[in-house]
């Protein structure tokens, strides 16, 4: 049989069956389960993988299509076979097949972070998937800061939403903007991603993080990754315990190919190979100077390229 991993618990797998070997996800998989919303009440089955796939150094993992072998119809126990070809697959947390990141920033409480913000729009880039914004807890901002936020990435292509998920609004266009799409949310503890699942579905499908009112920290609560379904073509993965997706494995030297707004610019550097951060003569500085790439973004993105920099200086010691 075939099918689609909706979620993971250690070495457990939950499949939903009947996914054709040659089909995209968007256009072929229907209800996921009793378990998860808009269900038609079909099987789910508990597997296990085969003890090949630790020999082999791969273990399955959410949204992956496999081919599993029924070992206990009465009780839905499976074992999986094989592991069919991903179009994407991220490392950390382990995902695959996604077709949209969506990054939740809090305008208040916690205060946003757009370095990490920037750190995960360019690993969207990296990946080859789209990335939508949501700028939730817009009612916390007096100041209307969150604003210019927007202003500064619909500027450069990326799309944002507004939300205020404990009052409900701005749920009915978020919910438009990942439709036909295996979407995953990530963002810092306590900005509201599971308070925007559970508004997306009515009723609790993620238990809510909690804000410590102490140090305006959060707290995760989540423990699996899990695949909840909206409707026939839509899907949202929930990433539990991690705030970011890891960056690792874009090396600095290619950083500026995934900060969207520097690809056109980067002709006009004066030499090939260019950083774009000790450089005099450099088309992104040029750009900056010109009012065309937002200052504070061009800083960060220093910031995330000394990161990584120094992150493959240790690996070779």
């Amino acid at each position: 049989m075939q099918g689609i991993i909706i979620e993971n618990i250690a070495n457990l797998y939950k499949i939903y069956p009947n996914v054709p070997k040659q089909a995209k996800f968007l256009h072929f998989i229907p209800a996921v389960s009793p378990l998860y919303p808009g269900t038609s009440g079909d099987k789910i089955y508990e597997a296990t993988a085969r003890g090949k796939f630790k020999k082999e150094e791969i273990s399955p993992v959410v949204g992956d299509f496999v081919t599993f072998e029924v070992t206990d119809e009465e009780n839905q126990k499976a074992v999986i076979d094989n592991i069919l070809d991903r179009n994407v697959y991220v490392k950390r947390p382990k995902l695959a097949n996604i077709t949209q990141s969506v990054f939740v920033v809090s305008s208040k409480d916690p205060k946003p972070d757009l370095l990490m913000l920037d750190k995960q729009l360019a690993f969207a880039e990296f990946l080859g998937i789209k990335s939508l914004i949501v700028l939730n807890k817009t009612d916390l901002d007096d100041k209307e800061e969150f604003k210019e936020i927007k202003n500064v990435y619909e500027k450069i292509g990326y799309s944002v939403v507004e939300t205020e998920a404990k009052n409900q609004k701005g749920i009915d266009e978020l919910k438009n903007k990942l439709k036909n799409h295996i979407n995953a949310f990530s963002g810092n503890s306590g900005v509201g991603k599971s308070t925007l699942i559970n508004g997306i579905f009515k009723q609790d499908m993620t238990e809510e993080g909690e804000i410590s009112q102490r140090n305006k920290r959060g707290k995760n609560t989540t423990t699996s990754i899990k695949l909840y379904q909206i409707d026939e073509d839509t899907y949202i993965a929930d990433t539990p315990g991690f705030s970011t997706f890891s960056i690792e494995e874009i090396e600095s030297k290619e950083l500026a190919n995934y900060f969207v707004e520097f690809k056109d610019k980067v002709s006009d550097c004066e030499f090939v190979g260019c950083t774009h951060i000790k450089e005099e003569n450099c088309g992104i500085k040029k750009a900056i100077q010109k009012g065309e790439i937002d200052l504070a973004r061009y800083e960060r993105f220093c910031k995330i390229d000394q990161q990584l920099k120094e992150r493959e200086e240790k690996k070779k010691w």
